[in-house]
């Protein structure tokens, strides 16, 4: 299958829903898309974990609702999970953790701040048209977050969590200070480096920097703890 950068490799997808029906229709309708392969389903939270270690696919597309472990815990387990190298015993590169996107019906729903804080890379609505569920998917895989900054932005005023503590630890300085600003916007490393005048590498340095000092999974949860130390607050645009 070609993959949306025309090179012939698709992302690859694992789907992880306790509800069939909505299981089954998001594998149909998504393994129609450009550029994803659906590999695999999973029905729990234990599931997920086991079969995308696996399966070893790109992105989890993840419930947050689920039985015997939820979304949130599941997401922890599989970022923290130990992995052996690619191909034969002993040898090949030790293959990255999957993205993980929770889906969720509400907007508003509570555990979808906690499973960011985990580690999850952005979140999508189930009743967004699939096309843009799956471009959420390609974004993640990518490398890119956030998604849905705006709404990301009243979620965390609304909910703040224990992560906040990281940042007055962090000691960042001024310009990575800068750059976490602008990552809260929803910018990418180009149009941070665009706005900053700065060198792409110069920004994926910051960014790498800011990852370090607070301890954050990816860019999204720095982004979490931004908002839930008062260094960004609801309403900043840059």
């Amino acid at each position: 299958m070609t993959g949306p950068d025309g090179t012939g490799t698709a992302t690859t997808l694992l789907i992880a829903d306790d509800d069939e029906v909505t299981r089954t229709g998001l594998r149909m309708l998504l393994a129609a898309q450009p550029g994803i392969e659906v590999v695999g389903e999973a029905a729990d939270g234990v599931e997920v974990v086991e079969r995308a270690l696996r399966l070893r696919p790109d992105v989890v597309l993840m419930d947050v609702r689920m039985p015997r472990c939820n979304g949130i815990e599941a997401t922890r387990r599989l970022l923290a999970a130990p992995r052996e190298p690619a191909g034969s015993r002993g040898g090949g590169p030790v293959p990255a953790p999957p993205k993980v996107v929770v889906i969720t019906t509400f907007e508003n729903d509570d555990y979808v701040t906690a499973a960011l804080s985990a580690g999850a890379s952005g979140f999508v609505l189930k009743r967004l048209p699939v096309r843009q569920i799956a471009e959420a998917v390609r974004v993640v895989a990518a490398g890119e977050a956030i998604l849905f900054p705006a709404t990301l932005r009243r979620m965390v005023a609304a909910r703040p969590l224990d992560s906040a503590e990281a940042l007055p630890r962090a000691a960042l300085t001024g310009r990575e200070e800068e750059v976490l600003r602008l990552m809260a916007t929803g910018l990418s490393n180009p149009e941070i480096a665009e706005s900053l005048t700065v060198s792409l590498e110069t920004v994926k340095t910051h960014v790498g920097n800011v990852l370090t000092k607070l301890g954050a999974q990816n860019r999204t949860h720095a982004v979490v703890i931004a908002y839930e130390s008062g260094l960004v607050v609801p309403g900043f645009t840059g």
